[in-house]
C-alpha cells in the first residue's frame, strides 16, 4: 500500500501549522463535502470513491522522510513536526454509502473532527469522491443509453486515461456506474471487475493473411472468440473471412463464434449491414461489438438509426469524462465546536456568487420518498438535532421559493448519510463491488424518476432545508450585513 499522505495542498499544512502554534489543534471542527452541478447538465450523480477514502485514512501517517521534507522548507514547528511523527485520524467522518444517486448542494461526506486533522483530509477526500463519482455517472449515462437497446458497455479507456491511476480507478467507477466489463487487468486483479479482450490490428497484421490469423486464433480461444474484422474491409473481407473461420474452423468443434468487433467507419450502416450477413448464414447468436469514440450520445443516436449492435467498447469519452471533465466537489468549514458548552457554532462562507454561498451548521441528510410510488420526492437538509419523520408533519423551506409555507407529511423518510469512522475506528462495512453497482442499478430502477433521468433538461430533484436551517442561514447573512 502507497503512503499517500503527502497528497495534500500545501496550505493545509501552513494552516494546520497555525492551528497548532495558536493552541486549537484540539477544536473540533465540523467540515461538509458536496457539489454545486451534475456533469453533463444532468439530473443527478452516481457517488463512488469511499473505499479509496477510507484506506486513505487507515494507511495516514507521516514517515521520517515527510518529516524531514518539511524540516528543510524551514516554515514548521519542531512542536508542530513532532506531532505529525505521531498523527493519526481520530475524529468521526459520515458519508452517503458508495453508489448513492446525489444531488447538489448535499452533504456526502461530513468529517467531524480536531480541526487539523480534519483539514488534512482534504485533498485526498476531494480527489477520490470527486474522480469516481465523475466517471461512475458518465458511465451510468453512457450504460442507459445503450440499454435502451438492450446492449451492454464495456469500459476500453486505460490508454487514454490521465494517469495509472485513473486506469484502474475509472474501470473501477464505471463497472459501479453500469459498465459490465473492463478491458484494464489490474482492475480486475485489484478491485474484481471483470477483465475481458480479444486482438488488436497487430494480431491481424502479423498473420501471412486475414483468415489465417482468425482460424490461428479461433484455434486458440474456441469458447470465446471474438473477431476484429475491420483491418483491411470489413464487409469484403473481415466479415467474409470471420464467417469462413466460424463455418470451416468452430463449428466442426461444436463451438460458436461469439462476435466480431467493428473500431472504425459507420457505425450504424456496417452494424446493420454485418447483422445481416450474420442472419443470413444462420449466425443469429453472434454479436455486433463496436468502439471507435462513442458515449452517450452517439449511441443514442445510433439507436435512432437502427444500429443493430450488442455491446459497445467505450473509451476515452468515459474514463475521461471528455463532455464535461470536471466534478466540482468542494471541502467547506460548517461548524466549529464550543469549547465552553459543547455546542457547534454554525460557520458560513458568503460570496457575491449566490451559489456558493454555504448551508451553515452540523448538519443531517434525509430523503423523502413517496408512500404511493417509492420515488424520491425531494432531499431534505436540517440541523444535526432535528429529527424527520414520515408520518409526522415536518415544516421545510424552498430555497427558491422561500415564502412559500411547505410542509412533508406521510411520506417515507431515509437519512442518507451513515457512520464511518468513529473516533478514529472504522465502523463501516465495506459493501463488495458488485453489490454498490446493484444498488446504482435498484435506485435507478426503483427509486429515482424518470424524468430525472433524462438527458436534456431533466427534472431538477428538489433539494430543501429544514425551517430551522434555513432561519439560521438567514440570521447570519443578515447579521454580516450589520
Amino acid at each position: 500500500m502507497r503512503n499517500l499522505t503527502m497528497l495534500m495542498d500545501y496550505y493545509e499544512l501552513t494552516m494546520s501549522n497555525g492551528y497548532f502554534k495558536k493552541g486549537y489543534k484540539d477544536r473540533i471542527a465540523v467540515f461538509d463535502m458536496f457539489y454545486r452541478n451534475n456533469p453533463d447538465n444532468g439530473g443527478f450523480v452516481v457517488s463512488a470513491g469511499l473505499e479509496q477514502l477510507i484506506e486513505y485514512i487507515q494507511n495516514l501517517s507521516f514517515n521520517d522522510d515527510d518529516i524531514e521534507y518539511l524540516r528543510k522548507k524551514g516554515e514548521f514547528s519542531e512542536d508542530f513536526l513532532e506531532y505529525l511523527k505521531n498523527f493519526k485520524f481520530t475524529g468521526n467522518i459520515d458519508a452517503v454509502p458508495e453508489g448513492t444517486i446525489v444531488y447538489p448542494n448535499t452533504p456526502l461526506v461530513t468529517v467531524t473532527a480536531p480541526v487539523i486533522e480534519a483539514q488534512l483530509l482534504e485533498t485526498m477526500l476531494l480527489l477520490t469522491i470527486n474522480f469516481q463519482s465523475l466517471i461512475a455517472t458518465k458511465a451510468s449515462r453512457i450504460c442507459r443509453a445503450a440499454g435502451d437497446t438492450g446492449a451492454i458497455v464495456m469500459e476500453f479507456g486505460a490508454r487514454r486515461a490521465h494517469g495509472a491511476d485513473a486506469a484502474t480507478l475509472g474501470a473501477r467507477a464505471a463497472y459501479i456506474g453500469g459498465a459490465a466489463a473492463t478491458a484494464t487487468v489490474l482492475a480486475d486483479e485489484m478491485f474484481g471487475v471483470p477483465a475481458i479482450g480479444t486482438m488488436a490490428h497487430s494480431w491481424v497484421q502479423f498473420f501471412d493473411n486475414e483468415y489465417e490469423a482468425f482460424k490461428a486464433y479461433a484455434e486458440v480461444y474456441p469458447d470465446n472468440c471474438v473477431l476484429l474484422i475491420d483491418t483491411f474491409d470489413i464487409l469484403k473481407s473481415g466479415l467474409v473471412n470471420a464467417i469462413k473461420v466460424a463455418k470451416e474452423v468452430l463449428e466442426p468443434m461444436g463451438k460458436r463464434l461469439k462476435g466480431v468487433r467493428i473500431d472504425s467507419g459507420d457505425l450504424a450502416y456496417f452494424s446493420k449491414k454485418i447483422r445481416k450477413q450474420l442472419d443470413a448464414n444462420g449466425m443469429e447468436d453472434c454479436n455486433v461489438v463496436v468502439s471507435n469514440s462513442v458515449d452517450e450520445y452517439l449511441i443514442r443516436s445510433l439507436n435512432k438509426q437502427g444500429a443493430r449492435i450488442n455491446s459497445y467498447g467505450v473509451g476515452e469519452r468515459m474514463i475521461t469524462s471528455k463532455s464535461d471533465p470536471v466534478f466540482g466537489g468542494v471541502y467547506k468549514l460548517v461548524a466549529v465546536k464550543d469549547g465552553k458548552d459543547g455546542e457547534y457554532v454554525p460557520k458560513i462562507k458568503i460570496s457575491e456568487n449566490v451559489e456558493k454561498i454555504t448551508n451553515p451548521g452540523k448538519k443531517r441528510l434525509w430523503r423523502i420518498f413517496s408512500k404511493e410510488t417509492g420515488y424520491g420526492l425531494a432531499d431534505l437538509i436540517t440541523l444535526n438535532d432535528e429529527e424527520v419523520k414520515g408520518d409526522e408533519p415536518f415544516a421545510y423551506v424552498d430555497p427558491k421559493k422561500p415564502w412559500k409555507k411547505m410542509k412533508f407529511e406521510n411520506v417515507d423518510v431515509k437519512e442518507l448519510q451513515v457512520p464511518i469512522f468513529k473516533d478514529g475506528e472504522l465502523v463501516y462495512n465495506k459493501p463488495e463491488l458488485k453489490d454498490i453497482k446493484a444498488y446504482v442499478a435498484d435506485q435507478l430502477k426503483n427509486k429515482v424518476w424518470e424524468e430525472e433521468q433524462r438527458y436534456e433538461n431533466p427534472h431538477i430533484h428538489y433539494v430543501d432545508l429544514s425551517k430551522k436551517l434555513y432561519d439560521t442561514k438567514v440570521k447570519m447573512l443578515e447579521d454580516n450585513q450589520q
